[in-house]
């Protein structure tokens, strides 16, 4: 698989951990407080990327990173932060078979966003494809 192809085999992968993570997440948040847990989970996340980026040879002074950048990351880690305590307390109330799908709706959202504020193109691929997800999402959260 060329590099420009790899995306899917890592998009794939992501999809299978997703799935595994709302499993081990509804076992795991059972009996104790939805908050400890999303902790927990973040620091296995903070221990194993560290291995990998140790593993890798990848680190690097954080000085020299782009403010831009720092920035972003800052954001995207208080949105994940949000969405993880939001998603653990979701698994601690409901059944995993709705709150996974439900919570795949930002699929959907992301398409719109990546279309109103990257400047992404939007296709009919892309128009029917999300809202398939939300018409998904919406069965399974109703019925």
């Amino acid at each position: 698989m060329n590099p420009r192809e790899s995306w899917l085999l890592f998009a794939l992968g992501s999809a299978f951990f997703a799935a595994l993570t709302a499993l081990f997440g509804k076992l795991g948040v059972a009996g104790i407080s939805s908050n400890l847990a999303t902790f927990i989970r973040t620091i296995v996340i903070l221990l194993v990327t560290a291995g990998i980026l140790s593993l890798r040879h990848e680190w690097v002074k954080p000085t020299g990173l782009p403010a831009g950048s720092w920035a972003f990351l800052v954001l995207s880690g208080i949105a994940t932060g949000l969405s993880w305590l939001c998603y653990y307390r979701a698994l601690q109330l409901g059944p995993v078979s709705k709150v996974a799908p439900i919570d795949k709706l930002s699929v959907a959202i992301a398409i719109v966003l990546g279309v109103l504020l990257l400047g992404e193109s939007l296709s009919w691929p892309l128009i029917i494809g999300g809202g398939l997800i939300v018409a998904g999402a919406i069965v399974i959260a109703v019925f």
